[in-house]
């Protein structure tokens, strides 16, 4: 995949849904907005894979929701996807998570509050992570955050996962999943190691990295937690479960050719990566 439109379309008609002979009982499919900034590079990918889901689905730039904030009641799902936003020039996604705090920071919420459905992947996980959409900060600030990966390196890779969905319907019965990671900044961290303990205990940590049996990886397993995040954390939803963020890219592997095995194992009639967005769309129907 590259910034451009997806080109490889293989099997995507048996992978997309038909809405020709859609059943007259069945629910509208909810439409989602793909979110992008400037350094934004996988908003096309995102929209492939939320169409592919079936979803009508839009990209919309920041600054055209910033003007017309009414727009985010055309969607029932909103997705900020993967990039290096604002060149990702004061941290990874602090720009892009300060201009929706401070200029669409009310419509955000009262979009979660309708039951509306929030995703950031990879750069929009950082940016989910500092708007405080996933947890709120305290007096003394910020309780998690997603750094420098700990050997100080960019990791682009595939990694395993293990879901405990509880109330993220993202994440519905999912149990395990091989995903493709690239980032720089993933290193999930807490202020205080009781942070974690609660976030586990409320059902909030519903992503870790595992090894390829599914264990949960150590903290200095660098083949099975590449970015040394603690407690393996690769995936966050907030208390409602509605908003989820991950920093593994499910949107890189919807089309069965994608996985880097494929010829070996054969093909995946269903990606792991669309498992994610075909559970979003299905949450509204």
């Amino acid at each position: 995949m590259t910034d451009g439109q997806p080109s490889n379309n293989l099997y995507i008609s048996a992978l997309s849904t038909d809405h020709s002979e859609t059943d007259p009982y069945m629910m509208t499919p909810p439409r989602a907005l793909v979110l992008r900034a400037p350094g934004t590079n996988c908003d096309h990918e995102t929209a492939f894979a939320l169409e592919t889901a079936g979803a009508p689905t839009e990209r919309l730039h920041l600054s055209e929701v910033r003007a017309k904030p009414s727009l985010l009641k055309r969607f029932q799902i909103l997705v900020i996807p993967g990039g290096f936003s604002f060149g990702d020039d004061a941290g990874a996604g602090a720009i892009f998570a300060c201009q929706l705090r401070h200029f669409l920071g009310n419509e955000l919420r009262a979009f979660r509050d309708a039951g509306n459905l929030v995703l950031g992947i990879c750069n929009g996980f950082q940016v989910l992570v500092r708007t405080g959409l996933l947890l709120l900060p305290d007096d003394e600030g910020p309780l998690i955050s997603l750094t420098r990966n700990t050997n100080g390196r960019f990791e682009d890779r595939w990694v395993h996962l293990r879901a405990r969905p509880g109330k993220c319907p993202f994440l519905a019965a999912i149990d395990r999943m091989h995903l493709p990671m690239a980032h720089g900044e993933g290193r999930f961290i807490t202020r205080q190691e009781w942070i974690l303990q609660g976030l586990e205990q409320a059902g909030q940590v519903v992503l870790r990295y595992t090894n390829a049996a599914g264990v949960p990886a150590d903290v200095d397993d660098r083949n099975a937690n590449p970015n040394g995040s603690q407690g393996a954390v690769a995936g966050l939803c907030d208390a409602t479960g509605q908003v989820f963020g991950l920093m593994p890219h499910p949107e890189r592997h919807v089309l069965p050719t994608q996985h880097p095995r494929w010829t070996r194992e054969g093909l995946s009639e269903a990606p792991d990566g669309l498992q994610i967005f075909r559970n979003a769309v299905a949450s509204f129907t």
